[in-house]
């Protein structure tokens, strides 16, 4: 048998997967990663714990399987994106903690940034809006706020990655600095027209052009696992960040094609293939994983909460003990009997963009029960859902492409058939669950593959994919138009 081995860090653990040469999962390992708030909207990780997390699961991963790292043919990492690290190149130590992607201590940059005329040379080149989400401006304060950092930094004494590039550093004993195109588009420094580190962006933030990694696609040789930390040396094959990599595990590989992935969030990607698309209707435009020097795209919304609400009714209503309960107590009603929730707990992402949303439910009656609302909860994460792959239909038209016409689904809340059908009933067309859901991992497991030759090109990952079960729209259009309006109109009385 042949393997696979993806390390899969992520915001709230770290995963390693082992999987077979089809694509099947043979084991899995995984450790919690503590979160620390410094204050109030900042969020950090400990890149040594990342490191030691990652690792150890690794081993766990292998010990599982009953398998060696001799038998793993090579390695693919997908990582928690924008996150950002600085380490001293000589000793390995961050100079500081990394700023988890949720931090937004760099807004007063952004703000700075956006007053001084900048947001259409940033969108132009990067695809991105100006935002604290990015990689960039986390990195400028890190230089602006860490004593001694920036003569460091301009000296060459120092490195700066997103979490694949610190993990490929420690992986290899420090041989190689590097990340991928797709994690290289989430900084805001990387133009992506050309698949290079943007001369006038690292001017316009103040970053020195040395601390940045070399850039690779996102199928590529990486260099070599050192051979103590599993047992023998592993070819690193594949690179990419998590959501591009489930487009990819989701092989979604041509345009037109959609994945969303519903965790604490929804990240729904939809492939343009080598055209460079702006869209008109609130997405951004990002770098797809790349198999060879050819760019490639996709439009992207971002949910802010999705699977969260969920945890919200658990944790904050106390109106179920466990997850699992949502669905057969969303169940036992015909219907949200009206009632409407907007978790905007933490303002609405795409393709809305408006921070100052709170959350709101709306319709409540004297009939309206915990039912009713766990309902609306579920049915808020596809409305949310619905309007951004209706963007990215418009986006699609106009740009001469074609209506969406199947959405295929990842993330622990897919496993919902109530929600998987209100999706599919919402936005009338094909809603696919696969048979492997951890496409995420699968995504750089594949493109390892790839690179190494275990597979030949895409047309051979596509026939492995397969579907675990299709929901059919059942119901009339009309009856969908008619929610969707009143979601917005819920959607307008939660902008504060």
């Amino acid at each position: 048998m042949t393997y696979l081995l993806a390390l899969d860090q992520g915001t709230s653990s770290s995963r390693s997967i082992v999987f077979d040469a089809s694509g099947q999962v043979v084991s899995m390992a995984q450790q919690e990663l503590p979160q620390i708030y410094p204050q109030p909207g900042w969020v950090e990780h400990d890149p040594i714990t990342i490191w030691q997390t990652q690792l150890a699961t690794a081993k766990a991963a292998l010990a599982k399987a009953g398998i060696t790292a001799r038998q793993v043919h090579a390695l693919g990492i997908t990582n928690q994106r924008e996150t950002s690290v600085v380490w001293n190149r000589r000793t390995g130590q961050p100079i500081h903690h990394a700023i988890v992607w949720q931090d937004r201590r760099a807004e007063p940059t952004c703000a700075d940034l956006r007053a001084r005329g900048h947001e259409a040379l940033v969108q132009a080149k990067t695809g991105l809006l100006i935002d604290a989400y990015f990689s960039g401006t986390k990195l400028r304060w890190l230089l602006d706020h860490v004593p001694g950092a920036r003569a460091q930094a301009e000296s060459g004494e120092l490195a700066f990655g997103t979490i694949d590039s610190w993990l490929i550093w420690q992986l290899t004993g420090g041989a190689v600095h590097a990340t991928d195109v797709s994690n290289a588009s989430r900084t805001m420094l990387f133009n992506v027209h050309r698949n290079q580190w943007d001369a006038e962006l690292l001017e316009l933030l103040d970053i020195p052009a040395q601390l940045m990694p070399k850039v690779y696609a996102s199928s590529a040789h990486y260099g070599e696992l050192l051979p103590e930390l599993l047992g023998h040396a592993i070819t690193i094959g594949g690179v990419a960040g998590d959501q591009q990599s489930a487009l990819f595990g989701q092989a979604c590989f041509k345009a037109g094609m959609v994945k969303n992935t519903y965790g604490t969030g929804c990240f729904m990607l939809m492939h343009t293939g080598p055209r460079f698309q702006s869209s008109g209707n609130g997405l951004i435009t990002t770098s797809a994983a790349q198999v060879g020097p050819q760019a490639e795209f996709a439009l992207e919304g971002s949910v802010f909460v999705g699977g969260a609400v969920v945890q919200w009714l658990r944790d904050g209503l106390h109106a179920i003990s466990g997850s699992s309960e949502v669905e057969a107590l969303a169940h036992s009603v015909p219907d949200a009997g009206g009632v409407m929730m907007v978790p905007a707990f933490t303002g609405l992402g795409a393709p809305y963009w408006k921070p100052a949303a709170r959350g709101t439910i709306t319709g409540l009656t004297r009939g309206s029960t915990l039912a009713h609302i766990a309902r609306a909860a579920l049915e808020s994460i596809a409305y949310q859902s619905a309007a951004l792959l209706l963007s990215m239909s418009r986006d699609s038209i106009q740009g001469g492409g074609a209506p969406v016409a199947e959405l295929r689904v990842d993330g622990g809340a897919c496993v919902n058939d109530l929600l998987m059908q209100f999706q599919a009933d919402l936005l009338g067309i094909v809603v696919v669950r696969p048979a492997v859901t951890e496409t995420t991992a699968l995504g750089a497991a594949y493109l390892a593959g790839l690179s190494t030759g275990l597979y030949q090109n895409t047309d051979e990952l596509s026939a492995l994919w397969r579907a675990e079960r299709r929901f059919l729209p059942a119901m009339a259009p009309e009856r969908a138009q008619a929610l969707m309006a009143r979601w917005e109109h819920a959607v307008q009385q939660a902008v504060l």
